[in-house]
């Protein structure tokens, strides 16, 4: 037997409850449309015909997934450093040493933008 089957069989069978639960839901779900549902919807704010011409947008938002990504990208990171770090010895504490310095630059810009100022 071919040890790759398992997991063939589990990625159609993933495959296959992906697009029944798209298939059925296409079948079964309500198809009533109206003008409030059709319409874009941006953070609570209500659409303008141009943006530019109502002022600069928040930069709040951005920093906000700044901060996500870089916390997230930190985890991913030093997770695996830290379960290994006995075996990486001296070099293994330079390069994490380093890591950390270069992820502090976003944190230093975000903290001077204002974006850990919660209001």
């Amino acid at each position: 037997m071919n040890p790759y089957l398992p997991l063939l069989v589990m990625i159609v069978i993933a495959g296959a409850v992906a697009v029944g639960g798209l298939v059925v839901s296409a079948i079964l779900g309500p198809n009533r449309y109206n003008r409030i549902k059709v319409l874009n919807y941006e953070c609570g704010l209500e659409a303008t015909p141009s943006a530019g011409a109502a002022g600069r947008f928040p930069i709040k938002y951005f920093l906000v997934a700044m901060t996500f990504i870089v916390f997230d990208i930190e985890v991913v990171f030093l997770y695996p450093w830290a379960v290994s770090a006995s075996s990486l010895g001296l070099v293994g504490l330079v390069s994490i040493a380093l890591f950390v310095g270069l992820i502090t630059v976003p944190f230093i810009y975000e903290w001077r933008r204002g974006g850990l100022d919660w209001e």
